[in-house]
């Protein structure tokens, strides 16, 4: 998701998508530890995008 789409987002929207892809990394660790092997680029889609929503609530000044 592109940060301007983040920035139009209300604080709760943000905290719900940081749940989303928090809950989506450790899906992929899982997977990644069963021996089922994820696709590599899914983990920094994923690592980014949580480092884009904490930036954007930062600004908000809302608490992680």
């Amino acid at each position: 998701m592109k940060p301007s789409e983040l920035r139009n987002k209300t604080i709760d929207e943000l905290k719900k998508e940081l749940l989303a892809l928090l809950k989506e990394r450790f899906n992929l660790r899982i997977q990644k530890g069963i021996g089922q092997p994820p696709k590599p680029h899914e983990f920094k889609r994923v690592r980014i995008g949580i480092a884009r929503v904490k930036t954007i609530l930062n600004e908000k000044g809302s608490r992680v």
